[in-house]
């Protein structure tokens, strides 16, 4: 069965998600904290309260959701090893706590028929128990060999797009390590694409791809330390494509230019390839 445009409108059932001070900690070393990062990396330290980085927010909770369906499982069948991640946005409502008990519900936004490939638009909703709003996420996959069905092709041309008159008023490299991918994983992204080499050519890829999220939680710390000097209260949200595969001991530039009043737009490159484009920053 081929995907099913049909589907768009549909929403997920309520489901119960639950993180604590090990999950966080985890995704912190996953992408990339460590010593120079204790808030993020540690429970432990003298003098220290453990705080959650914003980008936590693409994978809090995994593996514990309730029964129930996803709006994801209404799409049809495709195979997965030809699907990537297009785009995410995250906008925190306030600072993630610790450790949660939360609701979740996913819906599906749009489907665009990109002739040889589709693009499936995803949103979520989380709050906490109580029914306070902790974050909203909309992420993007596109899915090689799903068009053709005559949909619309969707939104396109520049968005976000740095000034080409300066500088950017931030630069920050951040390193990847070779093994990234498989500490990463443990968040809950088991996808075989990221440590598998013969499902990674099944994708059309020399070795193992590193997980854009991956990248994405890299950018975001990149960003929480040079607008907000890591205060976490400050940050309000993300959002970017990506546009070029990272691998696993890449070297990642952050770029972000000052737009306005708490906001910024920016890059994450590999050397002059850019891997996150269209990035959007919203902090203060």
């Amino acid at each position: 069965m081929p995907l099913n445009p049909d589907a768009v409108g549909a929403t997920g059932d309520v489901r119960t998600i639950s993180w604590n001070s090990k999950d966080a900690l985890l995704y912190a070393v996953g992408i990339g904290a460590g010593q120079a990062d204790l808030p993020f990396s540690t429970e432990n330290t003298n003098g220290v309260q453990q705080v959650v980085y914003p980008t936590f927010a693409v994978v809090a909770g995994s593996g514990t959701a309730s029964r129930g369906a996803s709006a994801m499982g209404q799409i049809g069948t495709f195979n997965v090893a030809l699907l990537v991640h297009g785009s995410q946005a995250v906008t925190i409502h306030r600072p993630i706590p610790v450790e949660a008990q939360a609701t979740t519900q996913d819906k599906v936004v749009a489907m665009y028929d990109k002739g040889k490939a589709a693009v499936v638009v995803m949103e979520a909703e989380v709050k906490l128990a109580s029914g306070e709003p902790l974050w909203t996420t909309h992420s993007s996959v596109f899915i090689r060999g799903e068009g053709g069905w005559g949909g619309e092709r969707g939104p396109s041309g520049p968005q976000n797009e740095p000034p080409a008159d300066r500088s950017a008023d931030h630069e920050v490299t951040l390193q990847t390590s070779p093994d990234q991918a498989f500490v990463y994983r443990l968040s809950g992204d088991r996808n075989p694409l990221h440590v598998d080499p013969s499902f990674a050519a099944m994708g059309g890829f020399d070795r193992p791809i590193l997980h854009g999220l991956c990248s994405y939680g890299f950018t975001g710390r990149a960003l929480l330390g040079a607008l907000c000097a890591n205060d976490v209260t400050k940050f309000h949200h993300i959002e970017g494509r990506f546009s070029s595969p990272v691998m696993p001991g890449d070297a990642l530039t952050i770029r972000a230019w000052a737009t306005g009043d708490g906001q910024a737009v920016f890059t994450t490159s590999v050397g002059d390839r850019v891997v996150i484009d269209q990035g959007l920053v919203r902090f203060g």
